[in-house]
């Protein structure tokens, strides 16, 4: 059985296109005036002809972000991936949390990935979910109402060194220097965060869960389904995933058959700030790496 956490009108996002000019040094975007409803958003997004990947100006559907998560666990440092099926692209990928940023967020984008972290990322320990925090700042909990929180623990999210180069918005730089890409098939402009996860000691053991809002009828819903893990730990080696695939449960590794894996453009190439595939075979992206 699943477990329902949550449930809300998709037509409640709101968000805008964006005007993106790049060259060799920097990124910069700034909203349109346009408001786009999630439908309209979707419809948006068609493939994007660019004929430089390192200079350009152009309009695209929508700002996303997407957080690449770190976690030391019993010595080791683990990237965090999620299972999503995405009906509108006919795939199933292991992908970065993320998500599309709304209108209020546009110019705070880390917020929205701090909040995509909260939304997608469960850690269950005896006594309860763990609530996060950001430095000083706690993350939002939005299941509190369907799902016992610990009352003394919590896990913490610190910024990791960013990219060389620059991103801006229309008023500033984006300190925590996310990496950026423009996606050519979807005429999307993605930021990536690479952020550590820090859990206290002596939290007994563990579970990771991961719960992503999906369409069912009219409605956005968001489910807890333990019997189907769909969060995973990739081991690191320099900087890349290993060969390898866990899900966490009760603080026991368990391998993932890794055979017929894909995943999402975030592992694709790129060619300066663009990302013209759709997805990568998890034997291709290995392959790249000798």
């Amino acid at each position: 059985m699943t477990e329902l956490l949550l449930s809300k009108d998709p037509q409640r996002f709101i968000t805008q296109p964006l005007l993106v000019e790049a060259n060799a040094e920097q990124l910069l975007y700034q909203p349109l005036a346009q408001s786009l409803s999630f439908g309209q958003m979707q419809a948006r997004r068609v493939p994007l002809q660019l004929s430089c990947a390192e200079q350009f100006t152009t309009e695209v559907a929508n700002l996303g972000v997407s957080v690449r998560l770190t976690l030391h666990w019993q010595g080791q440092d683990y990237a965090i991936v999620v299972q999503q099926e995405r009906p509108d692209r006919g795939d199933c990928v292991l992908k970065l949390i993320s998500g599309y940023v709304p209108s209020h967020l546009l110019e705070l984008p880390l917020l929205c990935a701090l909040e995509e972290v909260a939304e997608e990322c469960l850690i269950e320990t005896p006594h309860g979910f763990l609530p996060g925090r950001f430095d000083c700042v706690w993350l939002p909990t939005p299941y509190a109402d369907h799902l016992p929180h610990h009352k003394k623990a919590s896990y913490q999210l610190q910024a990791k060194c960013g990219s060389a180069r620059t991103v801006r918005n229309q008023r500033q730089t984006l300190q925590e220097r996310p990496s950026a890409y423009v996606h050519t098939p979807t005429a999307s402009l993605q930021l990536v965060y690479d952020l550590q996860l820090q859990l206290p000691d002596n939290l007994g053991p563990i579970s990771l869960w991961h719960v992503d809002e999906h369409l069912e009828g009219q409605h956005l819903v968001a489910r807890l389904d333990r019997r189907h893990p769909k969060l995973f730990l990739a081991p690191l080696t320099e900087h890349r995933m290993a060969n390898q695939l866990f899900s966490l449960h009760n603080g026991e590794l368990i391998a993932a058959d890794t055979r017929d894996i894909w995943l999402s453009e975030g592992f694709a190439p790129r060619q300066h700030w663009l990302v013209q595939d759709s997805h990568i075979h998890w034997a291709d992206y290995h392959a790249r790496a000798h």
